[in-house]
C-alpha cells in the first residue's frame, strides 16, 4: 500500500496540537479553509461519542489556483487534508496528506503544471511534519 500521509506523534494535548498545526502550516504558507470537528459532528449529528478529531483543509492559494488553472478538475484533491487526533491525553496525531501520493493515485503525475504544484506542495508538508516532529 502506498503512504498517503507524513504522520507525526506530538507530546500535546489536542488543543494545542491543532494551534501548533495551525502555525507550521502558516509557515509554510498554507491557510486553512475549512474546519471539521468530527468528535462535535459525531456528538449533535448521530449523539455519539467520539475522541477529539479534527480534518484542517489547508490550502496554499498560490499552488491552488495554478493547479485549478490547468486542470479544473484537480478541485478534487484540494485542500489538502490535515487530520490531528487525541490518541491519548496529552499525545496527539498529526497526519498530513502527501499531495505527491495524491497526484499520482488521481492519475495527474503526467501533467506537468500538476506534477511541479503536487511536488511543491509535498516539499512543503514535508516540511511542516519536520518542523513539528522536529
Amino acid at each position: 500500500m502506498v503512504a498517503m500521509s507524513f504522520d507525526v506523534s506530538l507530546p500535546l494535548g489536542f488543543d494545542a496540537a491543532v494551534e501548533q498545526v495551525t502555525a507550521a502550516l502558516k509557515a509554510e504558507g498554507f491557510g486553512v479553509l475549512t474546519r471539521a470537528d468530527v468528535h462535535v459532528a459525531f456528538r449533535e449529528k448521530i449523539g455519539r461519542t467520539f475522541r477529539p478529531y479534527t480534518i484542517l483543509g489547508a490550502c496554499n492559494p498560490p499552488l491552488a489556483f495554478d493547479a485549478l488553472s490547468a486542470r479544473p478538475e484537480a478541485g478534487l484533491l484540494l485542500p489538502c487534508n490535515v487530520i490531528v487526533e487525541e490518541v491519548e491525553p496529552g499525545r496527539s496525531l498529526v497526519r498530513i496528506v502527501d499531495p505527491d501520493a495524491m497526484m499520482r493515485a488521481a492519475g495527474f503525475e503526467q501533467d506537468p503544471v500538476l506534477a511541479r504544484v503536487g511536488g511543491d506542495a509535498g516539499a512543503r508538508l514535508k516540511r511542516v511534519a519536520a518542523a513539528l516532529a522536529g
